[in-house]
């Protein structure tokens, strides 16, 4: 009898096949696209050993580690993360501090430490960290989360204090997806709209005082500007250079609006079926950071319009599956990371995306299992090793479903959007 109870107990669900498949299949994909965007760059140059596979070296590498990652998270219960979602945000600000005294410097930006011989980016680490985080904390709160003093402004101050750690380095594009991520989370967790509007006009004069203050170092004259001033006015004429693309790509072809406007270009000469994979031509030396930030011009060149389209159509159908599997979490701590964790992807694939077809502003951030980038593959990649542990949860024997299922109708008077909607999901298969 005993031992039957026990295997009650450790019996575990499968993970959902189709979101776990779709997973290897846009990491596979994405090897195939950084091989094709950087060979011809890397054997050319003796800065990457004149070596083709330079950069597909490195990306396996961090696929292989973070396969080993996900599996791992994975097979860890959902509920553990409900506590080590508190020493994993710990050990992440002090590393956000650590980066911003002792950081390496790239691209004006000071993002990055050295770890036993690997390159990470803890602002990377800290997109999981406060999904996590924020999940526990709206959990544990419940109805309560719509008081502002003791529930919803400690959630505030939270993201306002990671944001701003990040802002120093100064990253805007992560700091923009982290903050959206944290509002999506804010409103599924079924926070009052008047503190989220509250909450969005404080973030807009926040962004106008910087935006003030910046000017302020751009009006002083040249013997009083200090060489930090100069650099934050090389940043903030970067910053306009890229609105000012967006807004007229021709604008200056040759200076500002050279990337956007090379990206166009790369994207309309793949046509309706593309030039092949690669074959691509305006990735060799043209596009900048065309294995990273512009690897999507190099797909609509490679692919044309057909193969362009149906990538995105299997990332929509990868999004709404996480979404799908997030939903029928019976735990609201499951549903608030799942929807997270699916918001952070499908938020940074759309300002990838959208920046280098015109659509927004660029902003200069990785497109999700698809860009050359070892923490970001790394942490997306354990993202849903998370997700995949909670999709174990969800498809246990039918009687336990059941069970949940006559607990959950007693608790119908929820507030969270999410929760409320989750019911009616859970049995979409």
């Amino acid at each position: 009898m005993k031992q039957q109870t026990a295997q009650t107990k450790t019996k575990r669900g499968t993970p959902d096949f189709q979101l776990l498949i779709l997973t290897l299949l846009l990491v596979g994909f994405g090897l195939v696209m950084v091989f094709s965007s950087s060979s011809s760059i890397a054997i050319a140059s003796e800065r990457f050993n004149n070596d083709a596979l330079y950069f597909t070296k490195k990306q396996l590498m961090w696929a292989i580690i973070g396969l080993f990652g996900m599996f791992f998270a994975m097979n860890i219960r959902f509920n553990k993360y409900k506590k080590l979602y508190a020493p994993f945000f710990l050990i992440t600000t002090v590393m956000l501090v650590i980066v911003l005294i002792s950081g390496a410097v790239l691209n004006g930006a000071r993002s990055w430490i050295h770890i036993f011989g690997f390159s990470l980016q803890p602002a990377e680490f800290a997109k999981i960290a406060i999904i996590l985080y924020l999940s526990a904390l709206i959990t544990k709160k419940g109805e309560k989360f719509r008081v502002f003093k003791t529930g919803y402004f400690p959630v505030l101050f939270i993201v306002g204090f990671i944001a701003g750690l990040i802002m120093l380095q100064p990253d805007f594009g992560t700091t923009f997806i982290l903050v959206s991520t944290c509002g999506l989370l804010i409103y599924a967790g079924g926070a009052s709209m008047k503190h989220i509007l509250g909450s969005i006009l404080l973030v807009v004069l926040g962004g106008a005082l910087a935006f003030g203050a910046n000017s302020l170092f751009s009006s002083m004259s040249p013997s009083d500007m200090t060489t930090s001033a100069t650099a934050v006015t090389a940043e903030q004429n970067y910053k306009i250079g890229r609105i000012q693309a967006f807004l007229d790509p021709l604008s200056d072809i040759n200076g500002g609006s050279l990337n956007l406007y090379r990206s166009l270009v790369a994207i309309g000469d793949g046509g309706m079926t593309g030039s092949g994979i690669g074959q691509g031509t305006m990735k060799l030396h043209y596009l900048p950071n065309a294995y990273n930030d512009f690897i999507f011009s190099v797909i609509g060149e490679e692919l044309g319009f057909i193969g362009s389209t149906l990538f995105l159509l299997v990332y929509l159908y990868f999004i709404w599956r996480g979404i799908i599997v997030s939903l029928r979490c019976p735990d609201p701590f499951g549903t608030l990371v799942g929807i997270g964790i699916m918001g952070l992807i499908a938020i940074q694939a759309f300002i990838n995306i959208g920046g280098v077809t015109q659509t927004i502003p660029v902003t200069g951030v990785t497109l999700p299992f698809i860009s050359y980038g070892g923490t970001s593959l790394f942490v997306m990649m354990v993202a849903m090793g998370i997700l995949l542990s909670i999709s174990r949860t969800n498809n246990l024997d039918v009687i336990k479903e059941e069970k949940t299922k006559s607990v959950t109708v007693q608790t119908q008077t929820r507030t969270s959007p999410a929760l409320r909607s989750r019911e009616s999901i859970r049995r979409i298969r």
